[in-house]
């Protein structure tokens, strides 16, 4: 059975910060307040596209913050939605929203219309980093927020970014300690972006913001990656998920912008994977690997194969066999 997400872009509602790295209607290329009607056809539309059989389909309200809403607006969009949920043509509702904006009235609303899933902007749970991101929450404000949704039948997901103002690798490794502390049933993992039309692109141009690279992105998110993964919660997204504003030649001004962010992750993990099966001496190897990982364990662009011919002067050809798990590796050394 695969998921479909039908998106439903509500830009900057709800929320009176300007986080520095905010610009909610590039990032969502909305410019537009979305309207009941809006649901309806956005909805619908996508239903003509999604298959039928062996799927599950939720309404997605994503960006601003869909809590901070007026109740009776909320009620409006959600209620749209939930007709579809009643129909049977959707299986679920889910939406984004800030900690802060949580409480038992809201969420006794969100039940009412069907929602099942709820993720929350945690960020970071490092008080300085939020302070200078000018995020408006505490970490105080996440862990009272997941107290009262545990109390309810929601699916909870959290979202977590590093790369932040006053953010370090070890404060990033932090926040996700504490993010399995609350036992979330997802997470989202988001490199910091410097957008066009924000206050963290005037910190970046005046010297006072240095983004991540790529390559340092990519090591720090395979530690989280692996991090949650140790402890059973799914990482479902790593990185922003690529569109015309979100690429080198739409808003983004700098930061760790790639199309494929996460292949570059799990290509990271296999090569150290390779590398630390591979025997001192072997000049030639051949990589056996799950057929549906063979992507992965070449690397983007065959980023793995070059960098072991490069780095260790090894050839390397990767091969298959049905029989091995994910991440399971075994070599034949020559």
């Amino acid at each position: 059975m695969k998921t479909y997400n039908i998106p439903i872009f509500v830009p900057h509602r709800g929320c009176p910060f300007d986080c520095v790295f905010c610009n909610q209607k590039r990032i969502t290329g909305t410019q537009k307040e979305v309207t009941a009607d809006d649901v309806h056809n956005i909805i619908g539309e996508y239903l003509k596209t999604l298959p039928s059989k062996n799927r599950r389909i939720e309404a997605a309200f994503f960006g601003g913050s869909f809590t901070g809403i007026p109740i009776n607006e909320q009620s409006e969009l959600l209620a749209a939605a939930n007709e579809y949920l009643k129909k049977g043509d959707i299986d679920g509702i889910r939406l984004s929203t800030r900690p802060d904006y949580i409480d038992k009235e809201i969420l006794d609303n969100l039940l009412k219309y069907g929602v099942t899933t709820i993720e929350l902007g945690v960020q970071s749970m490092d008080d300085s980093v939020l302070k200078s991101s000018n995020r408006g929450h505490t970490r105080e404000d996440v862990i009272n927020a997941v107290k009262l949704i545990k109390e309810y039948p929601f699916t909870l997901g959290l979202q977590m970014m590093t790369g932040l103002p006053g953010d370090t690798d070890e404060k990033s490794l932090y926040t996700a300690d504490e993010i399995i502390k609350l036992k979330p049933d997802i997470v989202r993992i988001y490199p910091t972006l410097t957008i066009k039309d924000t206050f963290l692109e005037k910190m970046y141009l005046t010297g006072k913001y240095q983004p991540q690279s790529v390559d340092e992105a990519v090591n720090l998110a395979k530690q989280l990656l692996l991090k949650f993964e140790k402890n059973n919660i799914t990482v479902i997204r790593v990185g922003l998920q690529s569109t015309d504003e979100i690429s080198e030649n739409g808003s983004v001004v700098a930061g760790p912008v790639h199309s494929s962010f996460r292949e570059l992750v799990e290509s990271s993990i296999y090569y150290d994977i390779i590398c630390g099966k591979l025997k001192d001496g072997c000049k030639r190897a051949d990589v056996y690997v799950n057929p549906r990982e063979v992507s992965k364990a070449v690397g983007n662009k065959r980023c793995n194969i070059i960098k072991l011919k490069q780095e260790k002067n090894i050839d390397v050809k990767i091969c298959t066999d049905e029989n091995l798990e994910k991440r399971e590796v075994r070599c034949t050394c020559y």
